[in-house]
Order: structure tokens, then C-alpha cells, then sequence
């Protein structure tokens, strides 16, 4: 898929079809992860793959909206020493869920108002505090990202206009 097209047809879906996402699929998430650029080169983040029933029913407790993490076939909490790093995080979880939606699977970044709590119920050891927690699962219903031009995308979205974003000095 085109770059601009995903970028442009990716939307954050909440409510996922009960559907296992295949173990090749996820590694191609969790290596997009991986291969973003980090400040020095540090990568100060740590993916944690919350598979445990229990322990997901935890976190989902502890994000804002519980229901992301419940439905998702797979949830990747994102953790930096102290919570540190918020421009790498972005750009490893922009990454992961672009990758994502090439193969067809949607995401939702949650956000996380006790970070420190959730760090306990995932058991992270040393400094390590979560940042985010990223819900992927595939659509409920079908989406096509190709079925309309990245400038259909654009123009059907709900967000404010480049005349109102940009300023050139």
C-alpha cells in the first residue's frame, strides 16, 4: 500500500472482530516497532505483549477506555524508563499501527491515567513505566483502504483544514 494512502485511510477503531491476528502478522508489528528512529539511537522502549487473561483484563482496567484492550486480539503496552522518551514512543507506535493497517488490522492508541499503577500490574521491573498501550484487532466490518483516493480520505476526515494548521513566515 501507498504510504500516503494508509497514512490517509488509517481511522482509530475501538471495537475489533473476533479474529486471532496470525504470529507473522504480529511480528511485523512489534519489528515496525522496533525499526523507528529514537533519540541517539537510544530505543528506550520495551514492548509488552499482555497475553495473559488476567493481567489484560488488569490493564484494561487501567486505560481510559476498557473496552480497546477487552475486544483486541492483540495489546502491546509501550514502556520507557520512568516514562520517559514521548517523541520516540510516537513514532514506534505511529509505526506499529501503520503496519498494521497495510495487513488489514486497526488500532487504538489508550491512554493510561496512572501509569505507575499499570507498571505494578504488569510487573516491569527497574524504572520501566508504560506509555501507552496500543489495541489491535481486525476491523468489525470490512474496510478497504483502497477503495477510495488518499485525497478521498483526506477530504472525508474529520479534522481541521491545512488552512488552519499552517503558517508560513
Amino acid at each position: 500500500m501507498d504510504t500516503y494512502q494508509a497514512v490517509a485511510s488509517k481511522r482509530d477503531w475501538r471495537r475489533y472482530a473476533e479474529r486471532a491476528i496470525p504470529d507473522e502478522v504480529v511480528g511485523r508489528v512489534l519489528d515496525a516497532g522496533r525499526l523507528a528512529g529514537s533519540a541517539v539511537n537510544r530505543q528506550p522502549w520495551r514492548f509488552i505483549v499482555v497475553e495473559d487473561a488476567s493481567r489484560r483484563e488488569a490493564l484494561a482496567e487501567s486505560v481510559y477506555t476498557a473496552d480497546n484492550v477487552r475486544g483486541a486480539a492483540l495489546v502491546v503496552a509501550i514502556a520507557t524508563p520512568e516514562g520517559k522518551s514521548p517523541l520516540d514512543v510516537g513514532r514506534c507506535m505511529q509505526n506499529m499501527m501503520l503496519v498494521a493497517w497495510n495487513d488489514g488490522v486497526a488500532s487504538c492508541p489508550n491512554g493510561l491515567p496512572d501509569p505507575r499503577a499499570a507498571a505494578e500490574l504488569l510487573g516491569l521491573e527497574g524504572d520501566l513505566v508504560p506509555v501507552t498501550v496500543l489495541s489491535f484487532g481486525y476491523p468489525r466490518r470490512p474496510q478497504d483502504p483502497r477503495a477510495r483516493s488518499p485525497q478521498e480520505w483526506s477530504h472525508e476526515a474529520n479534522r481541521k483544514p491545512l488552512s488552519e494548521l499552517v503558517q508560513r513566515m
